[in-house]
């Protein structure tokens, strides 16, 4: 099957909550947006009028899901529980530093994560929702988070899940994946949405 060439992917990454404001790892602990959070999610409203989305898809966290519904898309999303972010397992809630205290230059995408899931199980989380992508029959916005967001991006790119250590995804910014010709490619990354 032929790509649809000219479909574009919006990512968004939801707004600030207190701890993607202190770094902590926030997987199934479910946090709402900050009030700066909120301001964010709003910023995002005159971007997704803009577009004509056949297809919009949320994490089942409620950050992600508040973010699409403050962003004007709430009536319209469907909820992906493949987009719920990176189980961090026994290191929920701690920061990076605090695990490298236990072990030296950790790194969530070259490191294991006790308890939690491996890059190669949140990759298969991905493929499945670039299958939804690509089967969709226009353009797409997903509402997630950032280390699920950037995995996403390099299945897209069709790398391995290790390689998301090199992109770094701000809370509330927006990211647009298409196509150069008809090779997967990221148009626009980590832009700022004006407030």
């Amino acid at each position: 099957m032929s790509e649809d060439t000219q479909k574009k992917v919006f990512l968004f990454r939801h707004g600030e909550t207190e701890w993607s404001r202190s770094g902590q790892h926030t997987s199934i602990t479910d946090l709402p947006l900050t009030a700066n959070g909120r301001d964010d999610a709003k910023a995002l409203k005159p971007v997704v009028e803009l577009c004509d989305f056949s297809l919009i898809l949320s994490s089942p966290r409620k950050r992600a899901k508040e973010t699409a519904e403050l962003a004007g898309v709430g009536d319209r999303m469907e909820i992906d529980e493949d987009l719920a972010e990176w189980f961090y397992g026994d290191y929920e809630g701690m920061t990076t530093s605090e695990i490298r205290e236990k072990v030296p230059g950790w790194n969530i995408f070259t490191h294991p994560v006790p308890g939690g899931e491996t890059g190669e199980e949140v990759a298969a989380r991905c493929d499945r929702v670039i299958q939804r992508v690509l089967e969709a029959s226009g353009d797409v916005a997903l509402f997630a988070h950032g280390h699920l967001l950037r995995v996403f991006t390099v299945r897209w790119l069709r790398l391995g899940p290790s390689e998301g250590r090199h992109f770094v995804i701000h809370t509330g910014s927006l990211i647009r994946l298409g196509y150069e010709h008809e090779n997967r490619a990221i148009e626009i990354w980590n832009a700022p949405v004006d407030r």
